[in-house]
């Protein structure tokens, strides 16, 4: 089996990757508060995830994949309170629209979506044991982990006293025994969400709620964190010190992913800077397919520079891919059959790139040099092996789920369609044979303007939308 090598946030170097259960592999993902529709930024850490348990579930016998939405927040209560409708149902409705963005975005559902309302329980056992072992107090109604109690606070960002303060971006409670210290439960007025606890009606913090949904679904210890790198810190830090604590056990995450940001220009993109492009406003504009290869064309440690540029060159690109398809028919006509298929199925180019630290940009390279020797091709063996390497590379990067054909000659509904372009090309092709070529052309030239480019063949006409 190759070597997987992932870089850890806690070491701040790549590492090979070794499981605490080579028969089933832990990962855990944060995934979004939902309060509005999610941005294109929100889709890269699900779209890179992906491709990460893509790539596992070839090497492993089982990967347990969990990510979270958080449906309780003051973000969704403010909003809620804007449109003058249940929190609840507010939480509901964008938990939904997120998971068909991210089904847009050819993501894969994880084995687990817990959701922060549905932990209540786990929640406040978890507080109580924080408690109880001293590292978390009561105080005016709140509940807070007391951070010195913590030897190993700082260790995962690595941050000064006076970093870690100014990034807590929360004023200095008066309840609060020291600066650094996090809200666990907080108190709950009438017109806020809340439950019974042993501290009187409240909801619990951010911090907690992914804490308590890793330990029932996926353990005390496991192998994989992911998340955006904004939240390093406060979230993760602090996650990681109430589960050390709780669960009386250093080894919390074996291995700390983070992917960097999306940017439009020199801003990151956030809903708070107003510069957001939506997965739904761009899905009415480009197919789920091309955001994906948008996403997956920068190593996702790196910055991404988002425009309308980046997107274009993605479906030019996808393009040529599909066009070798097209061009190169045979054997193995699609990806589905790699769904269960073990690593050494998979082409070694791309499988290479990704265990470099999921370096997609190598591994897209790697699927383009594919497509060059498969439209090179002229034995049908050899045909069939690109094909197949190249439909494999597919599933692992989660592109290429189309038709070859259809990619080319579907459309929107404001187009042409498809029997009134195969009524024209029929009438070009009469009006080819009869040798009237300036009907022909002019057939051609009012194809090209409502966006269709022919290409004529031996086997006879081809068509392709622009």
């Amino acid at each position: 089996m190759p070597e997987l090598q992932l870089h850890n946030t806690a070491s701040g170097e790549k590492e090979i990757f070794t499981p605490l259960n080579p028969e089933r592999v832990t990962m855990y993902v944060c995934g979004p508060t939902v309060y509005n529709l999610v941005h294109i930024g929100n889709g890269r850490p699900a779209v890179v995830f992906d491709v990460l348990t893509r790539l596992l579930r070839s090497m492993y016998p089982e990967v347990c994949y969990a990510r979270n939405i958080t449906d309780i927040d003051d973000k969704i209560n403010a909003a809620a309170l804007e449109n003058g409708e249940p929190i609840q149902a507010l939480a509901d409705r964008f938990s939904e629209a997120y998971e068909a963005d991210m089904a847009t975005l050819g993501v894969i559902e994880p084995d687990v979506a817990p959701r922060a309302t549905h932990h209540i329980n786990e929640i406040i056992q978890m507080i109580d044991e924080l408690i109880s072992s001293g590292h978390a107090y009561e105080n005016d109604g709140h509940v807070l982990f007391h951070v010195p109690s913590d030897p190993e606070y700082g260790s995962l960002s690595k941050r000064s006293l006076e970093d870690m303060i100014d990034g807590a971006r929360v004023e200095v409670a008066p309840y609060k025994k020291d600066p650094k210290d996090f809200v666990l439960w907080k108190p709950s007025s009438a017109e806020q969400p809340g439950w019974d606890s042993p501290w009187g009606l409240g909801r619990p913090g951010w911090h907690i709620e992914c804490s308590a949904m890793i330990r029932k679904h996926l353990g005390q210890t496991i192998d994989i964190h992911g998340g955006g790198s904004d939240l390093t810190f406060p979230h993760h830090e602090n996650e990681a010190a109430q589960s050390r604590c709780a669960n009386q056990c250093n080894d919390y995450v074996r291995y700390w992913l983070h992917n960097n940001m999306l940017t439009m220009g020199t801003e990151k993109m956030s809903k708070s800077l107003g510069n957001v492009r939506t997965v739904h406003e761009l899905a009415q504009l480009y197919s789920g397919e091309v955001l994906r290869y948008a996403l997956l064309s920068g190593q996702y440690r790196s910055l991404l520079a988002w425009s309308d540029d980046l997107v274009h060159q993605a479906q030019a690109s996808l393009d040529t891919l599909y066009q070798a398809l097209r061009d190169k028919p045979g054997a193995y006509g699609s990806i589905d059959e790699f769904s269960e298929a073990a690593v050494d199925d998979f082409p070694t180019s791309v499988v290479a790139a990704l265990c470099d630290d999921l370096n997609t940009p190598l591994a897209l390279a790697a699927m383009h040099e594919l497509a060059s020797e498969l439209q090179k091709a002229e034995k049908q063996s050899d045909i069939d092996a690109l094909r197949r390497a190249l439909l494999g590379g597919g599933w692992l990067l989660g592109i290429l789920v189309e038709d070859p054909e259809s990619h080319f000659t579907k459309g929107g509904s404001d187009g042409m369609s498809n029997e009134d372009i195969d009524a024209l090309i029929a009438e070009r092709d009469s009006a080819r044979a009869a040798k009237d070529f300036a009907k022909a052309d002019q057939i051609r030239d009012q194809l090209a303007a409502a966006g269709i480019e022919l290409e004529d063949l031996r086997e006879g006409t081809r068509w392709r939308r622009t």
